[in-house]
């Protein structure tokens, strides 16, 4: 515990919708108070909501939705610190944090070490490749993104090797093979259909001669969805000419392509793993921390871990979902929710009052497939669950980032970045083609 003369310091580590929601809070109704010392402590310097990467990949999220830490932390009274957590000191109350290098390897901040009263981790998820082999070396990933920038990249280059370069002249198609249908790839999927579109009519040729592949190991795509929801989703995506592969299970990935389990070799210039998560390796035996077959520290209904001092939230936690079989899942709705309720609980602790318990209220789900359609379920009290699509899913699909947007801005600045945004998108390009 601190001492009477001493602040509160609270550390959390991960700047995703959790963690930077939760730091904004706690920074606005503490920090401007000098009730506490609030820090946030990510691997990056900029923040874009995750449900987002699969439009910075295809090139099509415009760069003023990324969010810098450093002015976010200034105008809500919480400090940044850049850096990656890698160890932990249950007995001292600190973290590590490993050294910062540049591209070219220099040491730009050397490692260091922080004090906690309170510690919340909410480092979000990575892919799970489920050790399949040649996934790591062979396959992109939407985790970060760092990794949607680089997906980005590549994708462009791709189609200026394939439309305009010296590969021109060969009649191949650019092919790329996404493995994994939930709501990643779906999304991802129609995302790149529409580019090529873009292109197109920028008067590059890409339109009909891109193949988009995705790779399924159940028979049914979007499983949080209803049935009759994703066999609709499903149809769509046949209508915009992406090869559905379903109950494929993937067995190994080269160079040139995915081989799955009944014998069939699907080629592939680009390979997208988008087929499940886990919780980063080194969260397993942190310190005596509990967490489950997939890295995620294991929380009590208060969010709080075996440690009375440490609490997790997000993708790395494993929080039973009650009333329900298995934990709460990874979205969107669930970061958000938790991270009110830790702020409550942290609010508490500063006074020696319990913790909250936290309750998950599931409010449905929604895929977006760019330009072309949404669609989606609505769960409530007063209306059970109801099936949506078309405009007023998208309105509620814009409504859950505009909802992000101001837990981490507040109403006016959310209302002043959509309408400069809607006067950007009239004049930049439609796409990022560098």
């Amino acid at each position: 515990m601190t001492s009477k003369n001493a602040k509160h310091n609270i550390v959390i580590v991960g700047g995703g919708a959790a963690g930077l929601e939760l730091a904004t809070q706690l920074g606005q109704q503490l920090g401007s108070k000098h009730l506490a010392n609030i820090t946030l402590i990510d691997a990056t310097s900029t923040h874009i909501w995750k449900p987002l990467l699969h439009e910075v990949a295809a090139g099509t999220l415009d760069e003023s939705e990324q969010v810098e830490y450093l002015p976010q932390g200034y105008r809500n009274h919480f400090q940044f610190r850049l850096g990656r957590m890698e160890g932990l000191d249950r007995n001292h109350k600190k973290i590590y944090v490993s050294p910062t290098l540049s591209d070219s390897g220099e040491e730009l901040i050397p490692g260091r070490s922080f004090a906690y009263d309170t510690l919340v981790m909410a480092i979000g998820s990575v892919s799970n490749t489920f050790n399949i082999k040649g996934v790591a070396e062979h396959c992109l990933f939407l985790d970060t993104s760092a990794q949607a920038f680089k997906f980005q990249k590549q994708l462009f280059e791709a189609y200026l090797k394939s439309y305009i370069g010296k590969d021109s002249a060969h009649i191949k198609p650019l092919s790329i093979a996404i493995v994994g249908a939930g709501a990643t790839g779906v999304e991802l999927a129609a995302q790149l259909h529409e580019v090529t579109n873009v292109l197109a009519q920028y008067g590059l040729n890409a339109e009909s001669t891109v193949k988009l592949t995705i790779i399924e190991a159940a028979t049914q795509l979007l499983p949080a969805l209803p049935l009759s929801l994703a066999a609709a989703t499903q149809q769509q995506l046949v209508n915009l000419g992406v090869d559905l592969k379903m109950g494929r299970r993937v067995t190994e990935i080269n160079q040139a392509g995915i081989a799955t389990h009944d014998g069939e070799f699907i080629e592939a210039d680009l390979k997208v793993w988008a087929a499940g998560i886990k919780a980063p390796d080194w969260l397993k035996n942190l310190d005596g921390l509990e967490s489950n077959a997939i890295n995620q520290l294991v929380v009590d209904s208060t969010l709080k871990t075996n440690d009375d001092n440490i609490f997790a939230m997000g993708d790395c936690a494993a929080c039973v979902w009650q009333g329900h079989n298995g934990n709460v899942p990874p979205r969107a709705q669930a970061a958000h929710q938790q991270a009110s309720t830790l702020a409550k609980t942290i609010k508490q602790r500063l006074k020696g009052g319990k913790a909250v318990d936290f309750v998950y209220y599931d409010y449905g789900s929604l895929v977006s497939l760019g330009k072309y359609t949404t669609v989606g379920n609505l769960m409530g009290n007063l209306m059970g669950t109801v099936s949506i699509g078309g405009f007023i899913a998208k309105l509620v699909y814009l409504s859950l980032y505009k909802m992000h947007q101001v837990a981490i801005h507040g109403y006016f600045r959310t209302a002043m970045l959509t309408l400069s945004n809607a006067f950007r998108r009239s004049v930049y390009t439609k796409i990022k083609m560098h």
